[in-house]
């Protein structure tokens, strides 16, 4: 199915031929025929255009450890959804083609808000996670996927670079969030990403405020961002700025994109970040893009209690009780799903 209409970007000013949208920090000033940096955002003569709207690039079930969420919904499953474009431009993106090609080479099916909140259901699916490409770029689709199903269930994988304003208002429909925190300086933001590095703590600290569940995403690069002074200060920011018990994960880099030249993270290198992390006092601190032991379970930090073993994504929750410890009974940031009685 194809769509003939537009939809009007949130978001934007006009001064004299070009709009200025305020939906990112970029603040992209668009002219008529022109797109934004994320690709999602076209200039038309009468108004700013939400170019994306609607275009689906990819589908799947995923489980919730996939995205990675460890403490939303535990061995769950959810609906993922992915478009195109990105207000990033990370060099070792996995996903270049979806986020970064020319908005005219990327192949997608348009999809109405109704259309994809029916085949989440038809899936036996209560969850929907959009994700793949960033996701905030889509906020208008986003908000009307949540009107046409009030009881679904919103997931964002996202780098977290979105104004202040339009956040608080996604928060408002979303459940859960998995942010990724690609580094902790200025300088590998500008130089690896373009962009900040405060303007995304700064939405990580929003949507912790308005009550989101998150989860955060550090992607552990050999020499550029895996020194430990950096990993400790990240940490310890999550410590003092967050709670302890917000989950972390320290997630094995893999060559891909313009980043070919550089070197698989070593599995010792992210399970020294995982020790670093619980030296500071956090207390949910996990590797991934690798199979590991231990650093894939959640232990009470009361009591020590393995609550959820893990392997890759199979998923043994029995020693939670709801969302606690089941020998002492201690919150353990968790969110379960409710079973039907």
């Amino acid at each position: 199915m194809a769509n003939t209409e537009r939809v009007e970007a949130a978001y934007y000013t006009r001064e004299g031929d070009v709009y200025v949208c305020g939906l990112c920090p970029h603040r992209c000033r668009i002219a008529p025929g022109q797109y934004g940096r994320c690709g999602s955002r076209r200039g038309d003569e009468d108004m700013l255009v939400a170019y994306s709207y609607g275009k689906v690039s990819s589908l799947c079930v995923d489980p919730m450890e996939k995205k990675p969420l460890f403490h939303y919904r535990p061995g769950g499953r959810c609906f993922s959804v992915g478009s195109i474009g990105c207000n990033m431009s990370c060099r070792h993106c996995q996903n270049y083609a979806i986020s970064m090609l020319p908005s005219g080479k990327k192949r997608t099916t348009y999809k109405s808000p109704v259309e994809l909140t029916s085949m989440c259901r038809r899936e036996g699916q209560d969850a929907m996670a959009f994700t793949y490409n960033e996701p905030v770029i889509w906020y208008e689709y986003i908000l009307d996927v949540k009107k046409a199903d009030p009881g679904l269930k919103i997931i964002l994988v996202t780098n977290g670079l979105i104004c202040e304003e339009p956040l608080r208002h996604l928060c408002k429909v979303t459940d859960a969030m998995n942010i990724d925190v690609k580094g902790f300086t200025d300088e590998f933001y500008m130089r690896i990403c373009g962009a900040h590095l405060n303007d995304v703590l700064k939405s990580v600290a929003v949507a912790f405020s308005e009550g989101v569940h998150i989860e955060l995403t550090y992607l552990v690069i050999p020499g550029l961002n895996d020194s430990e002074k950096e990993v400790r200060s990240f940490c310890e920011w999550v410590r003092d700025s967050l709670s302890c018990d917000i989950p972390v994960h320290f997630t094995r880099f893999h060559p891909d994109n313009e980043m070919t030249d550089v070197q698989w993270t070593p599995l010792e290198t992210v399970l020294e970040c995982r020790r670093i992390g619980m030296s500071v006092g956090l207390n949910f601190v996990y590797v991934g893009n690798t199979l590991s032991d231990e650093a894939d379970d959640t232990y009470c930090p009361e009591c020590g209690n393995v609550a959820v073993r893990r392997l890759g994504y199979l998923v043994d929750a029995g020693g939670l009780d709801g969302c606690s410890c089941a020998r002492c009974g201690r919150f353990l940031y968790m969110v379960r799903r409710r079973q039907p009685r």
